[in-house]
């Protein structure tokens, strides 16, 4: 991509600042046509039309910077830091939504110093409800407002892919936050959770995570490519030995996380009715949603950086997965790490509606069409947390669906966007015993 020449007159003259305002149109202009594939072609045409691909398609890895060698120091980055502070954070504050928040991305691919600063004035999920880079996927939500999603599930190939926005659009240029694709085995299924359509490989750097079901769908295990900042987490390591050579990068280590569990209650009698599910957040502790509390949030990928990757004390220790069976699942666990208990989410309990004879839920307008995987999930508390009502009525997730093959996802804190997604992705397995 070829950058603009600075004018004469903007910039600093005299020592001043001076009006910044064409810089700021014409950079926004450059960074529009990158987006939309009508920019002027360079020595870097090639890397542009590459990670404009990659952007539409997916949100790709945080690596992009240092993958390509486009990050090199330029005229650029001779700007003064607080006009190209200013600049950016124009940029920011105009382009909240997507398609067009990609531009903020392309201001962090211009150089290191435009990296360093897009990635001081962007934040987390929890403080600014937005999704930017690729790790605000797995840092926790806004704590007032629901970040608001959809999935399109396909039979076809058993996939399921997580769009940002109410519903899907009539041009389909929805942004595409992850992916996932339902793997039957033997013992169970699998769900394969990725940053791209195209690749479901645990040796790409694409991989995210995964959910794993037991033989009869009851129950749910998440687990995590990387740990979660500051939480203690059961990894399950396997060796690259399985993959070729050429498939595994030294830098992606074959782990995984153990996150979360998620179990169905089973229906002895075969009652109607809906299904009860239960979650324990093992990478989220109790504390989290009681005043002044934080959920870990992580703020890079480990294992796709240059340097070795080395999980902390805290992510090697031996954690019991707890055992969820039907006659716990209305009690809050119990973390064996000292005090720490981890947090407990529960589906919220429906009502029966006497004239349209069947339970229900109110969704706030963001769920139509009555299905027995529409679920709302709230914590699971008792009183010695201390816990207010008005948090313990807070709805933390809830997933309903709105029309053949869609299905609405809103989430909030503590749960991050992969988080939430696996639970649901839970919701499409087959449960006989449940139902």
């Amino acid at each position: 991509m070829r950058w603009p020449a600075i004018d004469s007159g903007v910039g600093v003259r005299h020592g001043g600042l001076v009006s910044c305002e064409n810089m700021l149109r014409s950079i926004v202009r450059e960074l529009k046509e990158m987006r939309d594939g009508t920019g002027s072609t360079s020595k870097r045409g090639a890397e542009s039309k590459l990670r404009l691909s990659r952007t539409k398609s997916h949100i790709a890895p945080d690596v992009i910077a240092t993958t390509f060698e486009f990050i090199q120091q330029g005229q650029w980055a001779n700007l003064p830091e607080e006009l190209l502070f200013d600049i950016i954070q124009r940029v920011e504050e105009s382009e909240t939504s997507w398609p067009a928040r990609a531009v903020v991305v392309f201001c962090a691919s211009v150089c290191k110093s435009w990296r360093s600063i897009t990635k001081e004035i962007v934040k987390t999920p929890e403080q600014c409800g937005r999704i930017t880079f690729p790790i605000s996927l797995k840092q926790p939500g806004p704590r007032d407002s629901p970040i608001q999603c959809f999935i399109r599930r396909s039979k076809e190939s058993s996939t399921y892919l997580l769009y940002s926005g109410l519903v899907p659009s009539e041009n389909d240029n929805n942004k595409l936050l992850l992916a996932a694709k339902r793997i039957r085995r033997a013992t169970g299924t699998d769900f394969v959770i990725s940053l791209a359509t195209d690749d479901f490989s645990r040796a790409s750097n694409k991989y995210v995570g995964k959910l794993r079901s037991n033989f009869l769908g009851t129950k749910f295990t998440i687990y995590d490519s990387q740990p979660p900042r500051d939480a203690a987490i059961q990894p399950n390591c396997q060796s690259n030995r399985r993959f070729h050579s050429k498939q595994v990068s030294p830098r992606v280590p074959a782990c995984s996380y153990l996150v979360s569990t998620v179990s169905y209650e089973l229906n002895v009698l075969c009652t109607r009715g809906p299904r009860r599910m239960h979650c324990v957040m093992n990478s989220i502790p109790i504390s989290a949603i009681q005043e002044g509390g934080n959920a870990p949030t992580p703020t890079s990928f480990p294992q796709i950086f240059d340097e070795p990757f080395s999980p902390s004390p805290a992510a090697t220790e031996k954690v019991p997965v707890p055992d969820l069976n039907s006659a716990n699942l209305s009690e809050p666990p119990i973390s064996s790490h000292g005090s720490t208990e981890q947090l407990a989410l529960k589906n919220k309990a429906p009502r029966w509606h006497e004239q349209l004879q069947c339970w229900c839920l109110n969704f706030k307008g963001r769920v139509s069409v009555a299905s027995v995987k529409n679920f709302q999930l709230v914590a699971a508390v008792d009183p010695s947390h201390n816990i207010s009502a008005e948090e313990q009525d807070k709805v933390i997730l809830q997933f309903g669906k709105i029309g053949k093959d869609i299905f609405t996802m809103d989430y909030r804190y503590p749960l991050s966007t992969f988080q939430a997604f696996a639970i649901c992705l839970s919701s499409f397995d087959t449960k006989p015993a449940c139902e």
